[in-house]
C-alpha cells in the first residue's frame, strides 16, 4: 500500500465489491487531538503525523463512524491513526519511526557546559546567577576541576560532542577557557569524538589574542543582543559605558575573524521588551542577523529578585510572541529571510520525523540525557537552569562533585528519581494531551515555578505558552498553509524560499 496517496487511490484498490460483503469496520491505533480553532482540530498520532480534520472527527473516529468512501479513511490508514487489523501489516515501520523520533537518547549526554567564572563586567538586571565583580578570580574554575569534568565529558558514550563556556563572562577567565580546549583536543586524541566548542560572551572583552584563538579551534560565539540600543542599554547595563556600543563592537570584530557563521545571538524578553516587538526584529536585521530567538525570560535566580522588570503574565509574552511572529513571516513573504528559532524547533517536530535537540523540549528531558552542567565550584548539575536554583541554595539539582565517579554522577539515586518526571507521557495533564508528542516535560522548570517536579499542568506556564504557541502554529497552518509552509519548510532547512 506504500504507493497508494489518495483516497481515490485507495478505493480503487479496495473495491466497493470487497467492502460491501466485508463488516464496515477498522480497529483504532494510538492518536490524541485538539481543537485548533472554531471549524479545525488536529489529529495526531503517537510519531507525530497530523491530519487537520473538522470538529468531531475525533470522536466519529472513535465511534468507528469514518466510512472507507470518505477522502479522510485512506488519509486515517495510511498514517496509522486507525487499522484494517489488529496489528497492520507495517507495524515496524512504524516502530522504527519512533525510534527514530526518540534517537536522542542513543548517545546519552552530548552538550557539557562549564561555568568557566562567575565573574562578570555587566549588570544585568534579569541575570540568573550570583555574577561577582572582575576581580574576584577566586570564582574561577580550578584546572583540578576543569580536567576532572572533561574526563567525564570524555565518558559519555555520545560520539559527538560540544564543550560550551559559559559564566558570569568567561572570557575574563580567558586562560581557563584556552587550557580547556587545548586539554579536551589532546584527551580527544584518544577517544577520537567529533567535538565542538561554544563561548557564551558579553562580546565586549574581545582581544586578536581570543579571537585569533577562536579561529584557531574553530569556536562558536554565542552573545546577547536584545533589541535597540534603548532596550539593550536598559536590560544589560554596564557601568561607566553604553553596552550597546560595545556588543555591535564586538559582534563585528568577531564577524570580521571567525566569519558571520561562527558568530550568533539570543535576546531576552524583559517586561520591557514587550512593547517591541517589531522594533527588536529590525535591530537584528540592521545588525545582520538572519534568525531570532524570541525568548522569554526564565523564573530562575537573581532574575527574580526584579519582579517589576524581569515578571510577567504568560498571556502578554504570547502577545508579544505573536504579534513578532507574524511580522517575521509577512518578512519572509517579501522576500526578507529571517528565521524566528523556537517556531523553528516546533516546526522540526511537527514537520519532520526527527528529533531536536532543544532540552526544553524533549521527552524523556534533555536534563543529564543531552546537557550536563559543570559549575565553577566542582558541583555538577543536571541543567544550566537548576545550577541557577542552587544560587539561592536550592541544591535540589546537584547531582555530585567532578570528583564523584562517572557512574554515580549520571547514573545515581539523583538521576534515578528524577526520571520518574521527565516523560510527559507519564505524567498527569500531559498523558492525554493532543500536542503531547511536540512538547517536553521540563522538571525543573515546575520545580522552580510549581515547587513540585511534576507541575499542575492547568496553571503551568509552561504548559500555556507551549500549547498556545503549538497551536497558534497549527492554526496558521490550517488557514493560510499555500503561503506559510513553503515559509515554514524554508525555516526547517535553513534555506531561503528562492
Amino acid at each position: 500500500m506504500e504507493n497508494i496517496t489518495t483516497a481515490k487511490e485507495f478505493r480503487k484498490f479496495k473495491s466497493f465489491d470487497y467492502y460491501k460483503n466485508e463488516k464496515e469496520t477498522y480497529y483504532l491505533l494510538p492518536f490524541r487531538f485538539h481543537q485548533i480553532n472554531k471549524e479545525t482540530e488536529v489529529i495526531v498520532n503517537e510519531v507525530g503525523d497530523f491530519i487537520l480534520v473538522p470538529v468531531g472527527t475525533a470522536g466519529r473516529i472513535a465511534r468507528k463512524e469514518v466510512k472507507w468512501e470518505e477522502d479522510v479513511y485512506a488519509d486515517l490508514v495510511a498514517n496509522f491513526f486507525i487499522s484494517e487489523k489488529p496489528i497492520p501489516d507495517l507495524i515496524d515501520v512504524l516502530a522504527t519511526r519512533y525510534r527514530t523520533k526518540k534517537s536522542f537518547l542513543d548517545e546519552f549526554t552530548a552538550l557539557h557546559i562549564f561555568v568557566i567564572s562567575l565573574r562578570c563586567n555587566h549588570s544585568c538586571h534579569y541575570c540568573q546567577v550570583s555574577r561577582v565583580s572582575e576581580k574576584r578570580d577566586e570564582f574561577d574554575m580550578s584546572l583540578e576541576n576543569l580536567k576532572a569534568g572533561i574526563h567525564h565529558m570524555f565518558s559519555t558514550p555520545s560520539t559527538s560532542i560540544t564543550m560550551e563556556f559559559q559564566g558570569g563572562e568567561p572570557l575574563l577567565a580567558f586562560d581557563k577557557v584556552k587550557f580547556g580546549i587545548e586539554y579536551a583536543l589532546k584527551i580527544n586524541e584518544r577517544y577520537s569524538k567529533n567535538i565542538s566548542f561554544v563561548i557564551c560572551t558579553n562580546a565586549t572583552v574581545f582581544s586578536e589574542e581570543i579571537l585569533q584563538f577562536c579561529l584557531q579551534y574553530n569556536v562558536i560565539i554565542s552573545t546577547s543582543l536584545d533589541g535597540p540600543e534603548f532596550l539593550h542599554n536598559a536590560n544589560r547595563p554596564k557601568t561607566g559605558t553604553k553596552s550597546y556600543e560595545l556588543v555591535i563592537d564586538g559582534i563585528k570584530k568577531a564577524r570580521e575573524v571567525l566569519g558571520a557563521d561562527k558568530v550568533s545571538a539570543l535576546m531576552t524578553t524583559t517586561s520591557l521588551s514587550l512593547d517591541y516587538p517589531i522594533e527588536i526584529i529590525n535591530n537584528y536585521i540592521e545588525n545582520g542577523f538572519n534568525s531570532i530567538f524570541l525568548r522569554p525570560i526564565s523564573p530562575y535566580g537573581f532574575a527574580l529578585k526584579n519582579k517589576q522588570k524581569n515578571t510577567y503574565h504568560t498571556k502578554k509574552y504570547l502577545e508579544f510572541y505573536k504579534k513578532g511572529l507574524e511580522y517575521i513571516i509577512e518578512l519572509n513573504k517579501n522576500g526578507q529571510f529571517l528565521v524566528e528559532d523556537y517556531t523553528t524547533i516546533v516546526l522540526k517536530k511537527i514537520l519532520t520525523p526527527f528529533p531536536v535537540g532543544y532540552v526544553d523540549l524533549q521527552s524523556p528531558a534533555g536534563m543529564i540525557n543531552n546537557v550536563v552542567v559543570f559549575n565553577y565550584d566542582g558541583r555538577v548539575y543536571a541543567t544550566d537552569e537548576s545550577r541557577m536554583l542552587a544560587e539561592n541554595n536550592d541544591f535540589t539539582f546537584q547531582l555530585g562533585h567532578v570528583n564523584d565517579t562517572y557512574q554515580s554522577l549520571f547514573y545515581g539515586k539523583k538521576a534515578k528519581y528524577f526520571s520518574k518526571f521527565w516523560a510527559n507521557e507519564t505524567l498527569a495533564g500531559c498523558a492525554d494531551c493532543g500536542l503531547q508528542v511536540y512538547c517536553g516535560a521540563d522538571p525543573v522548570f515546575h520545580y522552580a515555578s510549581q515547587g513540585d517536579l511534576e507541575g499542575f499542568r492547568p496553571t503551568s506556564d509552561f504548559c500555556i505558552k507551549n500549547m498556545e504557541i503549538i497551536r497558534h502554529i497549527f492554526d496558521l497552518i490550517d488557514k493560510d498553509g499555500k503561503n506559510v509552509l513553503p515559509i515554514f519548510n524554508s525555516w526547517v532547512n535553513n534555506r531561503p524560499l528562492n
